[in-house]
């Protein structure tokens, strides 16, 4: 294997101009991690986040964005027993390590699991972020029961889709805001009531509802909690929530914001659902690497159904 690699490197904040497709090296597997050859690296809109520079503590320049990650395990680091060359895998790179956007990349084993044996390995680089997310939003934090109502913003988009899926799955009652265009494919993923937020409200819409997940911010925070039943939870996943815990407190609501953290043994449940048919992943869009700046734009465009995937 050549010692060297093509990767998207980022040395500047800035717009998507600011990834630079270059070479550089291979990194070497630590002690417990894995060396992978990329075969797909999904696009996430906190990909961009990161990159403008919006949370500068979060991210060590000169690096490598991407933390959605498939692909076939090269090398194994000291010790690891857990895979093996040729393995087939997919998982989620930690906040502050990332490197997806590469030919190769270097995971931690505990971060990963075998990827599911009816998804290409392009589709699995679309799946951990938004699937990790989108469970330890409903499944651990909401502890959704069946029969809870639970309202999904922007329910078309990566993470939206997907958790339409698993709150259907969990026994709720599913709303989701969308545009209309999109309310056929979420109707066939599970949701049962939706609401154009083009030309409507959702406070006039929608009945109280016991969870919010709210994946747009700023004024869908505030006006999330107008259709809280007493009692219920608003879960923020942007970096702009537009809320806090203590305002949903004076209002007798809770409020939490969801981190999605790594997890081989999680993903271990993705995957028997993904191969039981019963969880779908959409793609709108692949991009090669040397585009990583495009994709970028296109997901800044809010209007993506599904995933954008880079392939190396």
């Amino acid at each position: 294997m050549s010692a060297r690699m093509h990767a998207v490197v980022q040395s500047a904040f800035g717009g998507p101009e600011a990834l630079v497709y270059t070479e550089t090296d291979v990194p070497e597997p630590r002690p417990g991690e894995v060396l992978l050859r990329v075969a797909g690296a999904g696009v996430n809109p906190g990909d961009a986040v990161l990159r403008s520079g919006r949370v500068p503590e979060l991210v060590t320049l000169p690096w490598t964005p991407g933390n959605d990650v498939a692909g076939v395990v090269e090398r194994v680091g000291e010790g690891l027993t857990r895979f093996a060359a040729g393995d087939a895998v997919y998982g989620m790179l930690a906040v502050g390590r990332h490197g997806a956007y590469a030919e190769f990349t270097v995971a931690p084993a505990e971060a990963l699991a075998l990827a599911p044996k009816n998804l290409d390995l392009v589709h699995a680089g679309a799946v951990p972020l938004v699937a990790v997310t989108a469970w330890q939003a409903l499944a651990v934090l909401a502890e959704v029961q069946p029969g809870d109502r639970v309202l999904i913003h922007a329910a078309a988009g990566g993470v939206g889709h997907v958790a339409v899926q698993l709150a259907k799955e969990l026994g709720a009652h599913v709303i989701g805001t969308a545009r209309a265009a999109r309310h056929d494919l979420l109707r066939r993923l599970g949701a049962d009531e939706l609401v154009d937020y083009t030309t409507t409200d959702f406070r006039t819409a929608v009945a109280p509802v016991d969870v919010v997940l709210d994946l747009v911010g700023g004024s869908y925070g505030p006006h999330s909690l107008d259709v809280l039943r007493p009692g219920g939870l608003l879960i923020g996943a942007s970096i702009d929530p537009g809320t806090d815990d203590r305002q949903a407190a004076d209002r007798g609501l809770r409020y939490v914001w969801v981190t999605a953290e790594p997890s081989g043994a999680l993903l271990d449940h993705i995957t028997e659902r993904i191969e039981t048919g019963r969880l779908r992943v959409m793609v709108q869009d692949t991009y090669p690497l040397s585009e990583a700046a495009a994709a970028h734009r296109a997901i800044e465009t809010r209007q993506t159904t599904g995933k954008i995937v880079l392939v190396p």
